[in-house]
């Protein structure tokens, strides 16, 4: 596996290294020694599976406060996304900075995000679906969000959104819900 550090800290594009031969090909998306590389210590102790019908769908932008904050790995599976994170470490450089990745089934690249982020994504094709890899539960009391459309943050999403969950659509401001933001 070959570790992509982008300018957010602790945060990597994971590419494959694919053996291909006449049969097809084989790639290893997770080994504990490697990830050990880049200070993953933990494991995953959950592991969900989204589908998103529609292009140009939005879901996000999702994260769990502590003590619940949790580490994730993202992977594509059928389909393109445009995968998005922002930093909400309060201590970090890089506070309230996002980055987005194209991850899709044929490029079969990965998202590693550590804790303090919100993520989300946007699909660029119909019939998408993801793997993540938590490691941390779900814990509904400690799930928080931020607007996919936050004039703080100011996300350039590649298509016109076409469908949000009203969940989604109620997720509030940064400036309403972390002090000292304007």
């Amino acid at each position: 596996m070959i570790f992509n550090p982008v300018p957010l800290a602790g945060v990597y594009i994971i590419e494959p290294e694919i053996i291909q031969d006449d049969r097809g090909s084989f790639y290893r998306y997770y080994c504990e020694n490697e990830f050990k590389q880049i200070g993953h210590s933990g494991h995953w102790v959950q592991l969900n599976h989204s589908q998103t019908r529609k292009q140009g769908t939005i879901r996000g932008m999702h994260f769990q406060h502590p003590p619940h904050a949790e580490i994730k790995m993202v992977k594509c599976i059928a389909g393109r996304i445009l995968d998005v994170i922002i930093d909400i470490r309060n201590s970090s450089p890089t506070f309230l900075q996002w980055t987005a990745v194209e991850l899709s089934s044929t490029n079969h690249r990965m998202l590693y995000i550590p804790q303090g982020f919100a993520h989300g994504f946007q699909t660029l094709s119909d019939d998408c679906e993801l793997i993540y890899h938590h490691s941390d539960f779900y814990v509904k009391g400690s799930e928080g969000g931020i607007r996919w459309d936050d004039p703080l943050i100011n996300i350039t999403w590649l298509l016109p959104p076409t469908n949000l969950s009203e969940r989604d659509k109620q997720h509030p401001y940064l400036s309403d819900q972390f002090t000292g933001i304007k």
